[in-house]
């Protein structure tokens, strides 16, 4: 399928008859699901167009939440190691939702971003978070990594 994102040379394969993705960050092949199609372009475009290193990237992210553990799709971390963009990953034919918002807002209680990025693929919404007035900021694209090198 193809996604509002530059083309990149994602590398894919078939095992023992299921596809799979070679994930750029967490160096191994992953389950080809729609979700990921989208989260794998993400990276590329992370990495590739915005500078961000993959080593300060972490996919799948496990974080504790309100008693619950929760996993976060990607999490950019700045040189110091802070986390500084979330990024939520749906599928193309999920529609963003004001219950994605939502979920990615709680997730933002538990990293302390300065960042959101939510995509299906199609439709992309970034924000900056205003922590102190608990409002969100809405920009036309995420910012570069070199951008973002403060703290």
């Amino acid at each position: 399928m193809q996604l509002n994102f530059p083309q990149y040379p994602i590398r894919r394969r078939v095992h023992e008859e299921q596809p799979q993705l070679f994930d750029i960050v967490r160096k191994k092949w992953v389950a080809f699901t729609p979700e990921e199609w989208v989260r794998q372009h993400v990276l590329h475009w992370l990495v590739t167009d915005k500078g961000y290193p993959a080593g300060h990237i972490a996919v799948e992210k496990q974080i504790a939440l309100h008693n619950t553990t929760k996993r976060c799709d990607i999490l950019c971390h700045n040189m110091n190691l802070r986390p500084i963009v979330l990024v939520e990953c749906k599928a193309p034919e999920v529609a963003i939702t004001q219950e994605v918002f939502d979920q990615i807002a709680r997730y933002d209680q538990a990293t302390g971003v300065d960042y959101l990025l939510i995509t299906n693929g199609l439709r992309h919404f970034c924000c900056r978070l205003n922590h102190e007035a608990a409002g969100w900021t809405f920009l036309p694209v995420l910012p570069a990594y070199s951008e973002l090198l403060v703290g």
